[in-house]
């Protein structure tokens, strides 16, 4: 069967194919012999409840040089498309929260959407992991500074997050006792570093089993992909992230690695995220991505694997089933 298949992300001009999981999502269905349509944030309406998008057909290629081709946008029900690949990048702001509510009134005509809608506005990437308190380390997440600071004396050594964050961006290791830990909180807070600030901050015993990586592992319909990526600081940084200059290092996942993914898939399932990437440093689940997971294609490379086949796999049975329900 033939599908429809929308993607929603950011603009495909400035991606980098070689390590671009949207784009291997995108080569799969060209595969497959979907027919393919592109849209960005600013091209999503709702008339009169009814949700429409400013689509371009999109056809695309496995060239460094020359990956993709756009048609000409023109306005359209966003109920024709049998599917939508919701692949915009965080942050998780107003304005993709007002995405999700437009998708959610294609996803009520019919449409799949990955990820569900809803679980994209109530799953924080950093909040979310908190729910399988058995899974992760000492975590506390408070505008309060002087609650931060004490956390930090209590830990001897922290890494402190804000929650809207991606890719290793406003990220801080500090120990208890460090002259910049004030100036640090002001930053993540947006106030003052000795009351409450604006917006809530997360801090997490700092882990020392990430010199040997923060593994991404992902998850397809509650299944894990049997290796994870290990993406290693290198030099002085403390950050495995790659955006951040890690180094990607595929590894098998680990009896340990398993057993997270044991606790955290029936809950997957039941909010409709059928694709995630869980993020483990040594024994610690730290976060569970749901907006637009990576590292497939670092994946695919390293272990002639297919990630996005087994994703299409879920989607096709999914779209299948609910155009004719």
């Amino acid at each position: 069967m033939t599908l429809s298949v929308g993607v929603l992300m950011d603009p495909i001009g400035a991606i980098k194919i070689a390590k671009d999981t949207s784009f291997a999502m995108l080569l799969e269905a060209r595969r497959r012999g979907h027919a393919l349509h592109y849209f960005e944030q600013g091209d999503l309406a709702l008339r009169d409840g009814v949700p429409w998008a400013r689509m371009a057909t999109l056809e695309v290629r496995e060239d460094p040089r020359d990956w993709y081709t756009l048609g000409q946008k023109q306005w359209r029900d966003l109920r024709e498309l049998d599917v939508v690949l919701m692949r915009k990048d965080p942050p998780v702001d107003a304005q993709f929260i007002y995405d999700t509510m437009v998708l959610e009134a294609a996803q009520r005509g019919g449409v799949t959407v990955i990820n569900n809608p809803q679980a994209l506005r109530d799953c924080n990437e950093k909040l979310f992991a908190l729910a399988f308190p058995s899974c992760i380390a000492p975590t506390l997440v408070s505008r309060d500074a002087g609650e931060l600071r004490r956390f930090t004396a209590e830990h001897g050594e922290v890494v402190l997050k804000p929650l809207d964050g991606m890719g290793g961006r406003g990220i801080f290791r500090v120990r208890a006792g460090d002259s910049n830990l004030n100036s640090m909180l002001e930053t993540l807070l947006g106030g003052d570093a000795h009351g409450a600030g604006r917006q809530m901050a997360i801090a997490q015993k700092y882990i020392p089993e990430i010199r040997a990586g923060d593994k991404r592992i992902l998850v397809v319909d509650g299944e894990p992909v049997p290796y994870a990526l290990a993406r290693i600081p290198q030099g002085d940084e403390f950050r495995g992230n790659l955006a951040a200059g890690g180094r990607g290092e595929g590894v098998p996942l680990s009896e340990r690695d398993r057993w997270i993914v044991a606790q955290v898939a029936p809950e997957l399932r039941r909010r409709g995220l059928l694709f995630t990437g869980l993020d483990v440093i040594g024994d610690y689940l730290t976060e569970i991505n749901v907006t637009s997971p990576t590292c497939v294609r670092e994946l695919d490379a390293q272990f002639g694997l297919n990630i996005a086949g087994q994703l299409f796999d879920v989607i096709e049975r999914r779209a299948t089933g609910n155009r004719n329900a």
